[in-house]
């Protein structure tokens, strides 16, 4: 694998045939940080004179030099994430698609996603994406619990996540997610079950869960690092992962990926295409994108980002390109991770040897030709794909 900073162009980008291509834009924009997240997103004290107009203004020229690039692939999904793509407001995520339109030809049945922030996403906000062509909304919820929402300096009451999420399933939206955190310091067993209640209650077709990480250099670190809140424990949040499997399997949404779950049907294609080899331009400050063997990213912040597409040239600020090792590793990790399970046939003599040993433990079961994790096995899903790997 070769490893390159600091540049602004990439190199030919041969899109693998017959594998769904998306495209992820990244929106920065945020009104205060959470003290977890360690995205790339800013608040308006920190950027400097770029406003959404600007900023979108960038991402055309962006989409048109991507376009072109590429040869214009169809895309089967798209995904607009971040940051908060609901502060743009119901007039510029349409403008968005348009723009996305004008530049690629999207599938008939095309998968395109919006995340959005119960605070600023409102009835207005989901009937005008959804008028606009978005068919799946992505709610940060992470909790009901207003000492858990204090803990994570989240700024929506406990019941704004619920109540847009009816508000988009009223505005026409098949598919709507909710996104939970389990494992912040505070938290109770019971404050957990009644955030998975409240999402099962509303009628979402899915849920994302995921355990609380300390990431460096965020406020939550600095707070564990002087002793004011307790790091994680890895106990209780397996434990915290087993209820809510349970609870949501009860609720009829099965596992599709460790830390997702959805009625049949209501899989997320974009994040599917993460996971499954699937190919994606990623757009706006900060993305990553991987085409082929490459993968690259874009420079963080929204002035350099700017900057690098007045002058009419990719804002990328540097890219890799995957030799076979390391496509194989990445292949075998994000595949295991999935309910459909990694296929045998991707793994050579000494891994299947290794995967055995795993399904001696029990923390894989071979079901026909593919190798899937026990529940066990998705509690420990890290440690089993390096022991296969060796």
């Amino acid at each position: 694998m070769s490893l390159r900073e600091e540049q602004v162009d990439l190199p030919g980008l041969q899109p693998v045939p017959d594998r769904p291509f998306g495209l992820y834009v990244h929106v920065p924009f945020c009104i205060t940080r959470c003290g977890y997240c360690d995205f790339n997103t800013y608040t308006p004290a920190e950027l400097g004179g770029v406003n959404p107009d600007a900023w979108l203004q960038a991402l055309r020229t962006e989409l048109e030099l991507a376009a072109a690039r590429l040869g214009g692939p169809t895309l089967h999904t798209v995904f607009v994430g971040g940051g908060t793509p609901s502060l743009l407001g119901g007039a510029r995520v349409a403008t968005l698609l348009d723009m996305v339109r004008e530049h690629f030809a999207l599938a008939p049945d095309a998968e395109v996603t919006t995340e959005a922030n119960p605070e600023s996403a409102w009835p207005d906000f989901f009937g005008a994406a959804r008028a606009a062509g978005y068919t799946r909304v992505s709610l940060g919820m992470q909790s009901v619990s207003p000492r858990v929402l204090g803990v994570l300096d989240r700024i929506h009451t406990p019941n704004r996540s619920a109540d847009a999420a009816r508000e988009a399933l009223d505005a026409g939206f098949e598919h709507v997610s909710l996104d939970l955190i389990y494992g912040t310091p505070g938290e109770s067993d019971d404050d957990l079950q009644r955030s998975v209640d409240t999402a099962v209650a509303t009628g979402v077709d899915h849920v994302s869960a995921y355990a609380l990480t300390v990431e460096d250099g965020t406020a939550l670190s600095r707070r564990v690092r002087r002793g004011e809140l307790a790091a994680p424990d890895d106990d209780v949040l397996a434990h915290r992962y087993e209820l809510v499997d349970a609870r949501l399997a009860e609720a009829g949404m099965d596992w599709y990926e460790v830390s997702n779950w959805s009625r049949p049907g209501g899989e997320c294609r974009h994040n599917l295409g993460y996971w499954d080899g699937g190919q994606w331009w990623g757009a706006g400050p900060g993305a990553h994108g991987y085409v082929g063997a490459t993968r690259w990213w874009n420079v963080k912040h929204p002035n350099a980002y700017a900057d690098r597409l007045a002058a009419a040239a990719l804002p990328v600020a540097g890219f890799e390109q995957l030799g076979p090792d390391a496509l194989h590793t990445e292949d075998v990790l994000l595949r295991t991770r999935l309910r459909q399970g990694l296929p045998l046939a991707s793994l050579d003599a000494a891994e299947r040897e290794r995967a055995e040993s795993a399904v001696a433990d029990g923390l894989l079961v071979a079901e026909g030709d593919r190798l899937v994790l026990t529940p066990r096995g998705r509690l420990l899903a890290d440690g089993v794909v390096r022991g296969v790997l060796g």
